[in-house]
């Protein structure tokens, strides 16, 4: 069965939280903030979801893709790991204040150019030919990570 994916209602600006990677407690969006500079997965992956990023602290990065049994897409930039997840990772779950959840971005979804300029470097392919990281398993590692107990509802 082929899923279709509809575009995400959600305005397409750049929308963050702020913070830094240390334990602390869950908090809303305060103010936008710019996310990473463009995203460009590589060719020949499969990104039918949209794309959504999850930032950390490379500290934390290095110890989520160590504890991770299947990573997608992890990009350094800014001085941050971002973690590609399906769009709409965020809805129900209240990610940790020190982690960025910044919201799709179209230009993520073309293939990397052979001669695009320096940007976010691809720290971690993915095995298959998805750029997803299960996003379930990335927020229960960053919380774990921050000291900060999960929260979910069952209602957006």
């Amino acid at each position: 069965m082929d899923l279709q994916h509809t575009r995400d209602p959600r305005p397409s600006a750049t929308t963050a939280r702020e913070g830094a990677c240390t334990p602390g407690s869950v908090h809303p969006p305060l103010h936008r903030t710019p996310g990473p500079a463009a995203l460009r997965l590589p060719a020949g992956l499969r990104s039918g979801l949209g794309h959504d990023a999850v930032g950390t602290c490379p500290e934390h990065g290095e110890r989520i893709l160590a504890a991770l049994p299947r990573a997608g897409c992890v990009f350094a930039a800014e001085g941050r790991w971002w973690w590609i997840v399906p769009s709409g990772s965020d809805i129900g779950v209240a990610w940790p204040h020190s982690t960025h959840y910044v919201f799709g971005d179209p230009s993520w979804t073309r293939p990397a150019a052979a001669d695009r300029p320096s940007g976010p470097r691809l720290v971690h392919g993915p095995d298959g030919d998805s750029p997803y990281t299960a996003p379930i398993p990335l927020y229960f590692l960053v919380c774990r990570l921050t000291g900060v107990p999960p929260r979910w509802s069952l209602t957006p």
